[in-house]
């Protein structure tokens, strides 16, 4: 892959907040800025490997808030910690009213964190309400209100990480970094290298692929990242691809050797009912509808295994979702 890798043009200057969204073809530019050389699996030139998957993104994106050209880039990364393990239908009534009560992170800052547990409402995992509003603290306090352009800063924000940092300053900024999400993996998986599925983890030759596919002009490297998120959201996904709607479909590593079964380690199911993960929700959402404190009996009530029960309280105690008030009075952290 190092022969095809796309050398960085000078930066053109980024959009001060929109973040990248589906518009006129883009053939010319890609072309202007890509090498003619071929990637190895799939055969044809990176330009029109790009052009060919931002058309298909200017014709097929999903129409949704955050990528407005008036979105802000609090608003980007709002979504961003939303939509992580969480689909869209699930994200949006959340998102909007989130923004409508924090259009800032100064807002969000002047509020108790417990508030922002209470908004997340059944989102799921919730630890990560904690880290939006940790992050809206530090950009009010050290930032003047207003979210870092830079990669390094972003990700010396709390609970921010490396995908998190490159996506807030690609979609928001129109920066040039490599985002890799399950969506990306999976797609950059079967057309490129041929297997149904990505490993496990992240790997360092994932990365060295996104890299050599990434565009070299750094507006197209912006849009080329969410435009292959999109492709693995709506077409390749992960049961059921709609392979014959694929822009890629002729040359896709994968349809070509036949579309081989996954022979990996087998791949871990997300199981809810009964588990640990249930019960905390539960007794959350007693804390959630209480806007006071709680006492034992009414946690009590939501789940008859006491032993369980016991361990996800102290779980979500550990995790500063619950703060005990007194013994056997609980509510959210302020």
């Amino acid at each position: 892959m190092a022969a095809n890798t796309v050398t960085p043009a000078l930066p053109a200057p980024a959009p001060a907040t929109a973040p990248p969204g589906p518009g006129a073809s883009v053939a010319a530019s890609v072309a202007a800025a890509a090498p003619a050389d071929a990637t190895p699996k799939l055969g044809l030139p990176l330009r029109v490997l790009h052009a060919t998957v931002l058309d298909w993104y200017a014709a097929n994106a999903r129409d949704l808030p955050w990528r407005t050209p008036d979105a802000s880039p609090w608003a980007v990364m709002v979504s961003e910690f939303m939509l992580q393990q969480t689909p869209v239908k699930r994200v949006l009534p959340v998102w909007e009213t989130w923004m409508e009560r924090w259009p800032t992170p100064a807002d969000l800052a002047a509020e108790a964190p417990g508030e922002a547990v209470r908004m997340w409402g059944r989102l799921g995992y919730p630890r990560r309400a904690l880290r939006l509003h940790g992050a809206a603290v530090a950009i009010t306090e050290k930032h003047g209100g207003e979210v870092p352009d830079d990669h390094a800063v972003l990700l010396s924000l709390p609970g921010v990480g490396e995908y998190t940092a490159a996506a807030v300053a690609s979609f928001a900024f129109g920066r040039r970094h490599v985002v890799l999400d399950t969506n990306v993996r999976r797609v950059f998986a079967r057309a490129v290298t041929g297997a149904e599925y990505p490993a496990q983890a992240t790997t360092a030759a994932e990365r060295r692929t996104a890299t050599a596919l990434l565009p070299a002009a750094e507006r197209t490297a912006a849009t080329w990242a969410v435009a292959v998120m999109e492709l693995g959201a709506l077409v390749c996904t992960a049961r059921g691809p709609e392979c014959g709607d694929c822009p890629l479909f002729t040359s896709c590593a994968w349809q070509r050797a036949g579309r081989p079964p996954y022979e990996g380690p087998a791949r871990r199911g997300q199981t809810y009912e009964g588990t640990d993960r249930q019960v905390r929700g539960k007794l959350l959402a007693v804390l959630r509808e209480a806007h006071d404190e709680v006492p034992q009996a009414r946690l009590d009530a939501v789940w008859p295994d006491a032993v369980q029960r016991a361990r996800a309280l102290d779980g979500l105690v550990a995790d500063g979702l619950v703060e005990p008030v007194e013994q056997g009075v609980y509510r959210l952290p302020r």
